[in-house]
């Protein structure tokens, strides 16, 4: 399953299908394949994720950190309008998410990046279902690298299972951000946002 979450997928043989379904709403469909996470339905943490989503006015500019096939990025664009990058280190999760962009009525920039190794700009709001089978370390390092990704007052907002760590995970965010909340949660799944304002924006530069 690692091969979700790396570039090591180009020997696997493509088997394309197209899935469809709704979210609040909001009727979507995506063409998937193998290599790609979650290639024949919506898996449930973004499902979850998608459900309890957050948006606030202000946002005007979002990131979807391992987009995977583009299900999150396509659905910010689509509801509310809102500018919209979406990354993967997955060469094929890519080639995909650029397809359904446009299999969707919709408009995002689609690139490649381990995490944020490719990523120069700053974000209002940064979303993401973290591979959690990557591991612990890579997974807390995204949540740190998200703060210098984030513009003033900025947003990240992540899905994590009770049983893959979640409760950890909300202690170790609370040391880096100046508020952790949980927006909602289901069957042990959470969706939790963290904020910075500017006086911890200032004390991070500085320290």
């Amino acid at each position: 399953m690692t091969h979700y979450f790396s570039e090591d997928n180009n020997t696997l043989k493509s088997n394309p299908q197209v899935i469809a379904f709704s979210i609040n709403n909001t009727p979507l469909k995506f063409k998937t394949d193998n290599g790609v996470f979650s290639k024949s339905s919506l898996d449930r943490g973004t499902e979850v994720l998608l459900r309890y989503l957050e948006i606030e006015d202000s946002v005007k500019t979002c990131l979807d950190l391992g987009c995977g096939y583009g299900t999150i990025g396509v659905y910010i664009n689509k509801t509310y309008n809102i500018s919209v990058d979406m990354v993967d280190i997955n060469q094929r999760a890519i080639d995909l998410s650029v397809h359904n962009v446009e299999l969707n009525n919709t408009e995002a920039n689609v690139f490649k990046s381990d995490g944020f190794s490719n990523i120069k700009n700053k974000y209002d709001l940064i979303v993401t279902n973290p591979p959690i089978r990557t591991g612990k370390e890579l997974i807390y390092k995204f949540f740190e690298e998200a703060v210098s990704h984030l513009n003033k007052n900025g947003s990240l907002i992540l899905v994590i299972n009770k049983k893959h760590g979640a409760e950890s995970a909300i202690k170790f965010l609370k040391t880096i951000y100046s508020s952790v909340e949980i927006l909602g949660r289901k069957k042990g799944v959470y969706v939790i946002r963290c904020k910075i304002n500017w006086l911890f924006d200032w004390y991070m530069i500085l320290y």
